[in-house]
Formats: structure tokens, sequence, C-alpha cells
């Protein structure tokens, strides 16, 4: 799946919306009431530094199919784009598939997170934890984020 196929239901009214890199400053909206939308997209090795672009923390889970622990991890992701609306972007990247940018940024355990802003990594996360313990991890850099 590229990034410009990935979709986001609204949580507001329940829209889907195709999801792309949305312009500069900007957040995802909803086409039809303007709510925050969870970003959550797949990355690639071709793609994956427009999408450290934007004007909120990008959370990038490192996985891949045949790991455990990220299948565990990937619901924990997925809840935390959609509580954050507005305030994080999320990025999903298949190690299997894009090892350059896992090699880039020396992944070299699955399932890892890396927080960036401004284009920069600021956080590494490595293994499975809860929500509440990867939640508290994100929080100092969510605090930052403007609320779109």
């Amino acid at each position: 799946m590229t990034a410009g196929a990935d979709v986001a239901r609204c949580p507001k009214c329940g829209a889907k919306n195709r999801l792309t890199n949305a312009p500069s400053g900007q957040v995802p909206a909803c086409g039809r009431c303007g709510a925050s939308l969870p970003w959550l997209q797949t990355a690639g090795d071709a793609d994956f530094a427009s999408h450290l672009n934007a004007p909120v923390p990008v959370l990038v889970d490192f996985w891949a199919a045949w790991c455990g622990p990220c299948r565990m991890v990937d619901p924990v992701v997925r809840t935390l784009a959609a509580e954050h609306a507005g305030r994080v972007k999320v990025l999903k990247l298949d190690i299997d598939e894009n090892p350059g940018t896992a090699r880039k940024y020396r992944v070299k355990s699955i399932p890892t997170l890396i927080v960036f802003q401004d284009g920069q990594p600021v956080d590494t996360i490595v293994g499975a934890m809860p929500k509440r313990e990867l939640a508290a991890r994100l929080s100092p850099h969510l605090l930052a984020a403007p609320r779109a």
C-alpha cells in the first residue's frame, strides 16, 4: 500500500477520508466536518523523508509481519493515533520491505518506535510495552505539539 492510499475514519462524524501528506504546517482534517483525523500512514524507503515534514511529532513504528511483539504493539499505536488526532503523525514502516530506512536509523530489534520532531529523531523505544507506558513516553513530545 502506498502512503497516498491510506484512509482514516473521522472520530467525530464517521466519514472516510483519504490521507495524503497534509499541506505544510497543517494536519489532516475531515472533509465533511473539519475535525482532526488520526494521522496514521504507511511509509517506505522511497517516501520516508517526505513524511517527516509534519507540524506535529512523528511516531514511526518499525515492524514486520512475522514479529509477534509488533502485532501486540500495533493496536496500541493505532489507539494512540486516534486519541491524539491532530497532535501526532504515526507512520508504519515494514522493515522487510524497506530495509534501507531501518538500516539508516539502526533498527536492530523490533518493534522499534522512534519519535521525530522537525525531521530529527528525539526518542527511541525498543520492544513492546503497554499502552500506559508508551503514552507516557510519547507525552512529553505531544506537550509541545500544537492542538489542531
